[in-house]
């Protein structure tokens, strides 16, 4: 198998062709998703094999970009170990029994990782490289802190108050259950691995509402068990993590740190260093921008790129449901040379 330009990117070379894919790229943006989806529960989805392969293809076959990104919902390691979880639209996901006390933490971590049930998960993987060929396949995972504030908030939340509180108020339970967390996504991370993934991103979407010291003592220790020897390329994204992107490495765990859209790219590569590749990092907001300016905003993140390790040209978050998928396309093609 050639390597991929994604991958030489990862391994801190400059291919010819900027790699680029977008986080969230299979999904509401795409018509052929919503007519897909029609009556299935999102979870549901995430689990029936030839729905999950067929949704991460999608974007492949549009777009032309430079990697899938396995179709799943972060949650999904933990409905697997049996927790009770739904999504609800417009919400997110929202948990029955929300994980507040030292006796709720006590009983969480009485679940084996291990014991985690991947079959639907590495059927999934295993029809989608099968399909792929030479594009690589990007496994992923929620960081613990970002589960955490799922499972103690008992859904979506702007602050993430109670699970702050738990890491100053009762220490030895955030520690016992961001530990587990841990576990539970290099669980989802290894299964996706051993199906065939290429590349494998950590996702810390909450981190932004920490402070430094708390993020260096109580989540990084935690999301550097979760990618540490994992044995593929990894790259880790967290929102609004600037204050302490450099952080963002896990002391050389991470080969890439993905950049969100508040922080210039050059700037962020001042930060990481000459040692990590960066992915990032195109305004979300951008999309909805007539596309001469979405190009001059592209061409610019790709210039200030040129300054990285590597660079793998993404956006600072996810792709909005509204996005006209054009637009994605059109990117991909500046990418290539070919617009």
């Amino acid at each position: 198998m050639h390597m991929s330009d994604l991958l030489r990117a990862l391994a801190g070379e400059t291919p010819e062709r900027t790699p680029v894919w977008f986080m969230r790229q299979a999904g509401r943006s795409l018509p052929e998703y919503r007519e897909l989806r029609v009556g299935t529960q999102m979870l549901d989805a995430c689990l029936t094999p030839e729905l999950a392969s067929e949704i991460t293809l999608q974007p492949v076959r549009r777009h032309k970009v430079d990697a899938a990104v396995f179709f799943s919902d972060i949650v999904i390691p933990l409905r697997l170990a049996g927790v009770d979880v739904v999504i609800e639209p417009g919400r997110g996901p929202v948990f029955a029994s929300p994980i507040r006390t030292a006796d709720d933490v006590a009983r969480i971590t009485q679940i084996d990782p291990a014991d985690l049930d991947g079959t639907a998960i590495t059927e999934a993987v295993r029809l989608t490289t099968a399909e792929l060929g030479d594009t690589p396949l990007i496994g992923f995972a929620g960081a613990p802190f970002t589960l955490a504030a799922y499972l103690i908030e008992g859904g979506p939340s702007k602050e993430h108050m109670r699970a702050r509180a738990m890491m100053h108020a009762d220490p030895e339970s955030w520690h016992r259950l961001a530990g587990w967390l841990s576990r539970i996504s290099r669980r989802f991370l290894e299964i996706q691995r051993d199906a065939g993934a290429s590349v494998v991103q950590l996702f810390d979407s909450w981190a932004g509402s920490l402070n430094p010291a708390d993020y260096r003592t109580h989540i990084a220790p935690h999301s550097h068990a979760a990618l540490e020897g994992i044995g593929l390329p990894s790259i880790h994204f967290g929102v609004g993590t600037g204050p302490f992107l450099g952080d963002m490495r896990l002391d050389g765990v991470a080969d890439a740190v993905g950049v969100d859209w508040r922080m210039p790219l050059d700037e962020a590569i001042s930060v990481v260093g000459p040692d990590t590749a960066v992915q990032g990092n195109i305004d979300p907001a951008m999309l909805q921008a007539p596309w001469p300016i979405l190009e001059a905003h592209v061409r610019d993140v790709i210039a200030r790129g040129r300054g990285a390790k590597g660079h793998i040209l993404n956006l600072g978050h996810g792709v909005p449901p509204d996005t006209d998928p054009d637009q994605l396309t059109r990117i991909v093609e500046v990418a290539h040379g070919e617009r």
